[in-house]
């Protein structure tokens, strides 16, 4: 058969995938330009570019919902990662989309998020409300764009158009001609949903940080519950749970596939630049699978987000955040060399916060206890425990 070249890999995705998948072929290139590789696409080179950076690695000790290190089986930044990756790569390989755009998107989208999970991002967006504020994704596209040294000829790790595009999600300065990010990204944007709801909901059931009785007005639930029960009605309580799970994600991804195959189909689009120019995005859910998501994000918001064994950590773990800006504000010069030498460029507030933004949950008790002590905050954030 002989090696496969970078030549082959493209011409078969003309031969297989969809008109309107986006080819690698016709990536619009890098910010920096860089020869291409023998063997590997443009956006298998993003992929394994995101793989091997540290701040994909850092994800591992990063909290999703509940604080990481106070339980085994809590899913981390960089499990929800992967298993939003899985997801994608079904959907787009179902749809005929570029597989490795797809997934190179999910597993770069939480590159940027910092410590202690949504609460922290909502804690340094406050400290920098004045300095053009903080947002995850932003920061993601920063992470691969500057914040990554890797390469002596560029900072960053230099993705490409479409991969960046991806992590945009807000559509601002050089993305600002479209009205849609690529099918892949959008792919990737619903397998995200699919992923955190779903497993968050696991995550909670698992802790008994909710019970299934709980669940009885959630229609997703009830009625994968009842599917299962009447072909298992002996199924023990674990297993049955992760099983309904399980069939959750299924339903979703399968609504999700056979949504978005109806959406294309009637918006008549022929290429990937059309699905970008189209009004509406063309990847998503039925009316009631989407009223149905909705009414399951509802619940967790208010049953486990803000759940007092939730909560209340996660509030003094922002408090960490808190004091270590405004300790490192005091003395920047503590922040590291690299991250130092952005104070002139882009001032204290923005190198500080790259510097918070980066750090994982256990670094960021870490400076805590050094710099400010091992007071009460940090004995009850190292003890937490978020079980009923």
């Amino acid at each position: 058969m002989g090696l496969q070249t970078r030549q082959q890999w493209e011409e078969k995705e003309r031969q297989f995938l969809s008109p309107y998948s986006q080819f690698s072929a016709d990536s619009f290139g890098r910010q920096h330009a860089e020869p291409s590789h023998l063997f590997r696409s443009e956006y298998q080179r993003d992929r394994d570019r995101i793989i091997h950076s540290s701040a994909f690695r850092r994800l591992e000790y990063k909290t999703q919902v509940v604080l990481n290190g106070t339980g085994d089986h809590f899913r981390t930044r960089l499990t929800h990662t992967i298993e939003v990756a899985s997801i994608t790569r079904t959907t787009a390989r179902t749809l005929g989309l570029n597989e490795d755009l797809a997934e190179a998107i999910a597993l770069a989208h939480d590159l940027g998020h910092p410590p202690f999970g949504h609460p922290g991002e909502h804690t340094l967006n406050q400290l920098m409300k004045d300095h053009g504020g903080f947002e995850h994704n932003r920061q993601s596209l920063r992470v691969v764009d500057e914040l990554e040294m890797k390469y002596p000829e560029f900072n960053g790790i230099n993705l490409t158009w479409e991969t960046r595009e991806g992590l945009s999600k807000h559509f601002t300065g050089e993305f600002t001609n479209n009205a849609q990010p690529s099918l892949e990204a959008q792919v990737a944007d619903s397998a995200d949903e699919i992923a955190y709801s779903c497993n968050d909901l696991d995550d909670a059931l698992e802790h008994c940080l909710i019970a299934p009785e709980e669940l009885k007005d959630i229609a997703l639930w009830s009625m994968l519950e009842e599917h299962v029960n009447q072909r298992y009605s002996k199924l023990e309580f674990t297993r049955r749970r992760r099983y309904i799970i399980r069939c959750l994600i299924d339903h979703l991804v399968e609504d999700l596939c056979q949504q978005s195959a109806v959406n294309i189909e009637h918006s008549g689009i022929k290429s990937a630049n059309e699905a970008r120019k189209y009004p509406q995005r063309l990847i998503g859910f039925s009316l009631t699978t989407r009223a149905n998501i909705q009414n399951l994000r509802d619940f967790l918001l208010e049953h486990f987000y803000y759940h007092p064994n939730v909560s209340r950590v996660n509030q003094r773990a922002c408090k960490v955040l808190q004091h270590l800006f405004e300790f490192y504000h005091k003395h920047p010069h503590l922040i590291g060399h690299q991250a130092a030498l952005r104070i002139k460029k882009e001032g204290t507030s923005r190198a500080v916060c790259d510097y918070i933004a980066g750090m994982t949950d256990g670094y960021a008790l870490k400076m805590y206890g050094k710099h400010i002590g091992t007071d009460y905050l940090l004995s009850e954030l190292l003890s937490g425990n978020t079980t009923r």
